[in-house]
């Protein structure tokens, strides 16, 4: 039976994994904020990620094949709890990139070799210097968030060339379920459509309709995951759709879904943006010829599984 260690396992992207590998047969302990959860469920005391000597002993004890580092701070989704810029970087850095060097510094001293996935980010990518972008893409972080990420997929590098890890950075585009917090703009749309369906709400109010990005579905990403650690060498892949939407195709197909006139019930607000984003897109083509990846759920049909399910628990 294979381990496996996942950190982050409570997110949309650890939750799917989870149920992925379990499904395979896997042993799958996930560390989460709240918990430490071991194979059989039992939950212990939670590991600090930043506390090296902590994250060495539980590598030690679980004596993974595989480990997933999905972990993340992202200063944009947590601004409501009041974090301060001084908070940002320290949190930003810690989880980041302090989290991900632990857990190679473990994997390298470790008896047992261990493959090691690192969930990056293409916000690493900030304002790129070609479209689409591709692993050899330079990267001008933009924000703390790309900064860190960015930081991270150095670190991967650098034990993966220096101390032989197999180690990979997942360059991740975005990717939505059911599983998106509501603050997520995905969730808000399917969300806020239906309720005003069932004369809930009058209206939704979104920050820019011309915003656009490479939006894929997760359940298809986390299965990249696993595919990246299980060919024969280590490298660093984009994780992508290689397809741009728009935020107005967002809404005008879930509307449409709902059997209501978008132009009725959607205003925008531009003081809702924090900031105006350069639309990435991704290079799939070393994924799909290193692992034989590539999506199975396009952006229509993944907007209708999110309404569906939407429409099943409200």
């Amino acid at each position: 039976m294979k381990r496996v260690l996942i950190i982050g396992d409570r997110g949309q992207d650890g939750r799917l994994l989870r149920e992925l590998l379990e499904g395979e047969g896997c042993a799958v302990t996930g560390l989460s904020r709240q918990a430490t959860t071991l194979p059989d469920g039992s939950e212990t005391a939670p590991v600090n990620v930043a506390d090296a000597l902590a994250v060495a002993s539980l590598v030690r004890d679980v004596q993974p094949e595989e480990i997933y580092y999905l972990a993340a701070f992202h200063h944009s989704s947590q601004q409501a709890q009041g974090a301060d810029a001084h908070a940002v970087w320290t949190f930003s850095m810690e989880i980041n990139v302090a989290g991900p060097v632990n857990f190679l510094e473990a994997v390298r001293l470790n008896t047992r070799p261990a493959r090691f996935f690192y969930a990056g980010s293409c916000l690493a990518y900030g304002v790129p210097d070609s479209t689409p972008q591709t692993e050899d893409t330079c990267l001008r972080p933009a924000c703390v968030y790309g900064i860190s990420k960015a930081a991270g997929a150095h670190a991967v590098s650098l034990f993966r060339e220096r101390h032989g890890v197999f180690a990979v950075t997942g360059i991740l585009f975005n990717h939505e379920s059911h599983l998106r917090p509501e603050y997520f703009l995905s969730r808000k749309i399917v969300r806020t459509a239906w309720r005003i369906r069932k004369g809930l709400e009058q209206e939704l109010v979104l920050a820019d309709l011309s915003a656009r990005a490479d939006w894929g579905y997760a359940p298809d990403f986390v299965d990249a995951f696993r595919r990246t650690l299980r060919v024969d060498a280590p490298r660093d892949y984009v994780i992508a759709t290689g397809e741009l939407h728009g935020v107005r195709d967002w809404v005008e197909k879930t509307f449409a879904l709902a059997g209501l006139d978008w132009r009725k019930h959607v205003r925008e607000d531009a003081s809702l943006a924090i900031r105006r984003r350069e639309p990435l897109v991704g290079n799939i083509t070393r994924i799909r010829e290193k692992c034989g990846w590539k999506p199975t759920v396009g952006f229509k049909r993944m907007i209708e599984l999110l309404f569906e399910h939407e429409g099943n628990i409200n």
